[in-house]
C-alpha cells in the first residue's frame, strides 16, 4: 500500500533508498563520529587526566561540561553561518575547528592549555550537531529520511564506541603519553572530511533560499528515486521560497525573508502559531534528551560501575566498552524501525523503558552504597540496568530526538531553529555534566538516577501530548502538524487546509 506524499502524491513505502543521497549521509556523518569520540573518549581519559596533572573533582566537572557550553555557542553562531557561506562549508569550518581542538587537546602540557582546546573542540561540536541533521535532512527523500537523519546519531554513537576502545588500548601507555594520544586522535578524521566534503553537492533547499533554481534542480536529480520524485520535491521547494510553482528560471531573485533574513524576528518575537509550537517541542524535546540522565551513564559509567563494586581501572574501561556497544547496536536497530513504526512511537515505548531501567539502578546503587560488603547482585543488577537504559534510548530518544528536530522547522528559518534545539541539548547536557557529580554526593548515586526517572516519567506525558507523527511527511508539509498554515502568502488562516493528523 502505498503512502501520502509530497503534492498529493502515492509513494510507495518500499522506494528504493537512494545511493548518492546515502553517501552524502554517510560523509557528513564522520563530523558525528569525532563529536562521538570526544564524548567518549574523556569519560575514560578524566581517570588518568586526574592523576597525570592532579586535579579535583570541580576541576574534573569544568572539563567534562566546558565541551558542552562552548557548543552552545557553536550551535547559535553556525545557524546563521550556514545561511550566509551555505550547509557544505560550514561543514569544512566545523572539521577545522574540531582539528584545531584535537591538535591542543593532544598536546595539553597543562590543565589551562587542555582547557581551551576542549573549548574549541566544543564550538565545532555545535557546529556538527547543527548541520549534520539539517544537511542529511535537506537532501533525504521522505521516503527514507527517518533512516537517513539517524545515521549521524549511529556515527555519534559509533564514535564513543571507538573512544571506549581507545581508552582501553590506550590505557597500556606511560600516564603521561596514554590521555594525549587518546584526545589528539580525533584530528586524523576530521582532516579527511575536509578533503570528503568536496565530493558533496550544496544542499538544494539551500540554494533554492539564494534563488539558483538550476543547481538546486540537477541536485535533486542525482538524491531522488525518480525523475518525478525529482520533480514533486522541486516543486515543493519552489513554493516554500514564494516562488511560482511553474516557473522555470535557472535564477530568480527570492525575497530576504526566504533567504533566512528576519529569521530571529520570525521564530521569537512574532511567530505564527504553528512556529510557536514547533518551537515548543524543539526546545521540550531536547530539554528531555539529557535531562533523562544519559550523559551522566556515558561520560560517569566508570563512576557508576565503581559505585556498584568494581574497583579496577581497566576493567572499569572494559565495561564502558560495553556501554558504546549497546549504544551503537541499539540505535543501528532503530534506524530501520523510524520510518516504519514511526517516531512517536518507538519514543513512547523509549521512554518507558528508560523509566523503568533508571528506577532499577537507583535502587541497586542504593543498596550497593548502604552495604559494608560487596553485593554481587547489586552489581549485576547495576551493570545490567545500564545497559537496559543505553539500549532504550538508543532506540528512540537519542536518534529521534535529532531526527524530529531536523523535520520540524519551515526552511526559512530552519537553520536557526535547528541551532536553538541544538543549544538546548549542548546546555542540558553540560548542566547534567558539571552538576552530575555534586547532586550525587548530596544525595546519593542511586537517588540521582530516581530523579532522571522522575524526570523520564515528565518527558513521558510531554511526548504524548504534544508530539505529533512525521513519518512519510515531506519538510514543506510538516508545518501544518503543528496546526494551520499562517504563511505570507496572501491567505486567511481560515482558509488554509486542516491537518489530518490526529492527537490522543
Amino acid at each position: 500500500m502505498g503512502e501520502m506524499m509530497e503534492g498529493g502524491q502515492m509513494l510507495d513505502k518500499r522506494a528504493p533508498l537512494n545511493k548518492y543521497a546515502l553517501g552524502c549521509t554517510l560523509v557528513i556523518s564522520m563530523i558525528t563520529i569525532i563529536f562521538g569520540y570526544d564524548t567518549g573518549v574523556m569519560s575514560g581519559a578524566l581517570i588518568f587526566i586526574e592523576d597525570d596533572l592532579e586535579i579535583n573533582d570541580t576541576q574534573v566537572s569544568v572539563l567534562a561540561g566546558i565541551l558542552n557550553l562552548c557548543a552552545l555557542v557553536g550551535s547559535l553562531i553556525a545557524g546563521r553561518v550556514s545561511d550566509y557561506i551555505g550547509r557544505r562549508y560550514t561543514i569544512v569550518l566545523a572539521s577545522i575547528i574540531f582539528l584545531s581542538g584535537s591538535v591542543l587537546m593532544g598536546y595539553g602540557p597543562s590543565y589551562g592549555v587542555l582547557l581551551s582546546g576542549r573549548c574549541i573542540a566544543g564550538i565545532g561540536v555545535g557546529f556538527a550537531l547543527m548541520i549534520a541533521p539539517v544537511y542529511t535532512a535537506e537532501i533525504s527523500p521522505p521516503s527514507s529520511r527517518g533512516f537517513l537523519t539517524s545515521l549521524p546519531d549511529i556515527a555519534i554513537s559509533s564514535g564513543i564506541l571507538i573512544g571506549y576502545v581507545s581508552n582501553y588500548l590506550f590505557s597500556k601507555l606511560t600516564l603521561k603519553l596514554g590521555w594525549r594520544m587518546m584526545l589528539g586522535v580525533a584530528a586524523i578524521p576530521s582532516l579527511a572530511l575536509v578533503f570528503g566534503i568536496l565530493y558533496m553537492p550544496e544542499s538544494p533547499r539551500w540554494l533554492a533560499m539564494q534563488g539558483r533554481f538550476g543547481e538546486a534542480k540537477s541536485v535533486l536529480l542525482k538524491i531522488s528515486n525518480d525523475k518525478d520524485d525529482a520533480e514533486r520535491r522541486f516543486r515543493d521547494i519552489k513554493l516554500a521560497a514564494g516562488v511560482d510553482e511553474n516557473c522555470t528560471d535557472s535564477i530568480v531573485k527570492v525575497s530576504k525573508s526566504s533567504k533566512g533574513h528576519g529569521a530571529w524576528k520570525e521564530l521569537l518575537l512574532r511567530p505564527t502559531p504553528s512556529v510557536r509550537k514547533i518551537l515548543f517541542v524543539a526546545i521540550g524535546l531536547h530539554f528531555f534528551d539529557h535531562a533523562t540522565g544519559i550523559e551522566a551513564v556515558v561520560l560517569y559509567s566508570p563512576r557508576i560501575f565503581k559505585a556498584a563494586g568494581v574497583v579496577d581501572k581497566r576493567k572499569l574501561l572494559l565495561a564502558t566498552v560495553g556501554v558504546g556497544l549497546t549504544k551503537t547496536l541499539f540505535i543501528f536497530i532503530a534506524t530501520f524501525l523510524l520510518d516504519k513504526v514511526g517516531r512517536r512511537v518507538l519514543l513512547l515505548i523509549s521512554t518507558t523503558g528508560m523509566v523503568a531501567a533508571l528506577t532499577i539502578l537507583g535502587f541497586a546503587l542504593t543498596m550497593a552504597g548502604h552495604s559494608e560488603e560487596k553485593l554481587m547482585w547489586a552489581l549485576i543488577l547495576s551493570i545490567c540496568a545500564v545497559y537496559t537504559f543505553v539500549a532504550f534510548f538508543s532506540m528512540g530518544m537519542g536518534p529521534i530526538a535529532w531526527v524530529y528536530l531536523s523535520e520540524i522547522f519551515p526552511l526559512r528559518v530552519r537553520a536557526l531553529g535547528v541551532g536553538i534545539g541544538v543549544a538546548v541539548n549542548r546546555v542540558m547536557n553540560a548542566t547534567v555534566s558539571m552538576s552530575f557529580i555534586p547532586i550525587y554526593k548530596a544525595m546519593s548515586i542511586g537517588g540521582a538516577f530516581f530523579m532522571f526517572a522522575g524526570l523520564g516519567v515528565c518527558s513521558l506525558v510531554f511526548i504524548y501530548f504534544c508530539m505529533p507523527e512525521t513519518k512519510g511527511k515531506s519538510l514543506e508539509e510538516v508545518e501544518a502538524l503543528f496546526g494551520k498554515k499562517e504563511r505570507d502568502l496572501g491567505l486567511e488562516a481560515t482558509q488554509q487546509p486542516r491537518s489530518n493528523v490526529q492527537y490522543p
